[in-house]
């Protein structure tokens, strides 16, 4: 039978992971079973970061290349691929018995992979091998277990035009929607919009508005949809009013890596990435040197910023455990994260780094590590994975169409009480 995306997606909702790599059922962790052996063996890194030729050199020459001169006797080959094809990859190796030995995965994915024991649990001292954050370590854990470590995170903030703020008299951030409408409607100017929240995954976009309107995805046991209420509604619908306002506009939203609506004036504020420095850095040099870019982190009933990112876990399944839970361990030193975070414009997980030259130099990260007591994370249930591919096609029609943002949001609570009862 052909295994299409679709089904190997449905077969990890259903459980069916667990029946395809052998694992068996149920949710117990998994530990690898001689981790604490030689570190020796041939093995394979998955990762959707380090990318282009940079990254390449990075990762090959640098980080691995300090792990071989640790760990001669390990020979790591790299499987590269993209966040848009990475859960098709795992998929795929889980329904062919071929996991990678040490992968790379989103904040939100460990509970998925966890509760079928397709990774493996790590011990709880690599929890406290490194100044983390609590927040920041929660996304590792399933059940109260570590499964993961961070290596680079990923916030989203509102950065803005300075020099905009300044023409039109505007002296201080919005510190609530009410005021985000407004000043947006006094930016909006010919072809200008006030405020740009579409540019990211507008997944992240609403949940980043739900969380800072004082909402939650599920409960704490993963097992209830939190969003149908008043709070996943009136996210929403926040947006629909900044269509009508014509101070945003979906149409208007660019591509992953061109140059953004506030880089080209064409947008006073954009919900974006705390990575979108680099790439300022890079296009439009001008702007920081002539300090023309603030942040601040979004607000409403209370500050909220979302907190995505890149974690590395290991297989429960791999035949040379010892050497991929090492490089598991390599990869989340500090080193190794400041590597990435470089290269990436990410956030270093990890209070140690709060005083590197990178931070101070880069005001998004800077900002985001100030603000890690409001970071919020997305996923937290077993069904992430099924969920989060409706979420977009789900909410859209709300944004594009004419259906009302009330109507939406039942119909996304009701898929995703669907896809918690398959668990």
């Amino acid at each position: 039978m052909e295994l299409t995306r679709r089904s190997m997606l449905a077969a990890i909702g259903a459980g069916g992971a667990a029946a395809l790599t052998g694992c068996g059922t149920g949710t117990g962790s998994v530990s690898a079973g001689s981790a604490d052996g030689p570190a020796e063996g041939e093995i394979t890194l998955l990762t959707p970061i380090y990318e282009g030729s940079n990254g390449k050199t990075l990762l090959e020459k640098e980080i691995l290349g300090g792990f071989r001169k640790k760990y001669p006797d390990v020979k790591v080959n790299v499987d590269y691929t993209t966040y848009t094809q990475l859960n098709e990859k795992i998929t795929t190796g889980l329904a062919g018995g071929l996991l990678p030995d040490v992968l790379m995965m989103g904040v939100g994915w460990i509970p998925p992979f966890a509760s079928k024991n397709a990774i493996a649990e790590l011990p709880e001292r690599l929890a406290s091998a490194h100044q983390y954050e609590e927040r920041v370590l929660d996304p590792s854990r399933y059940e109260g277990k570590l499964y993961a470590l961070p290596v680079v995170l990923d916030t989203r903030i509102v950065v803005y035009r300075k020099d905009h703020f300044a023409e039109a008299g505007i002296k201080k951030t919005p510190a609530t929607w009410a005021e985000l409408r407004a000043v947006a409607k006094q930016l909006t100017t010919g072809d200008r919009v006030g405020f740009d929240p579409f540019s990211i995954e507008l997944r992240q976009c609403w949940e980043t508005f739900l969380f800072a309107n004082g909402g939650q995805l599920f409960s704490a046991d993963g097992k209830k949809a939190l969003f149908t209420g008043d709070r996943g509604v009136e996210a929403l619908q926040f947006f629909k009013d900044l269509i009508a306002d014509g101070s945003a506009d979906y149409a208007k939203k660019t591509d992953v890596g061109a140059p953004s609506n506030v880089q080209t004036g064409k947008a006073s504020m954009m919900m974006t990435s705390s990575a979108l420095w680099v790439q300022v850095a890079q296009q439009n040099p001008e702007l920081i040197e002539g300090d023309k870019l603030g942040s601040f982190v979004l607000a409403n009933r209370r500050p909220a910023m979302l907190q995505g990112g890149t974690l590395v876990t290991q297989s429960a399944r791999s035949k040379h455990p010892a050497a991929a839970r090492a490089l598991v361990e390599y990869l989340a030193t500090p080193e190794s994260i400041l590597g990435a975070a470089k290269q990436r414009g990410s956030v270093p997980g990890l209070r140690d780094l709060d005083d590197t030259g990178y931070v101070k130099e880069n005001q998004f990260v800077d900002l985001s590590l100030q603000n890690l007591e409001h970071a919020v994370s997305e996923g937290g249930t077993a069904a992430w994975m099924e969920i989060r591919e409706k979420i977009k096609p789900t909410l859209e029609p709300a944004i594009v169409g004419g259906q009302s943002a009330k109507d939406a949001i039942a119909e996304l609570g009701r898929l995703a009480e669907a896809a918690i009862g398959r668990m």
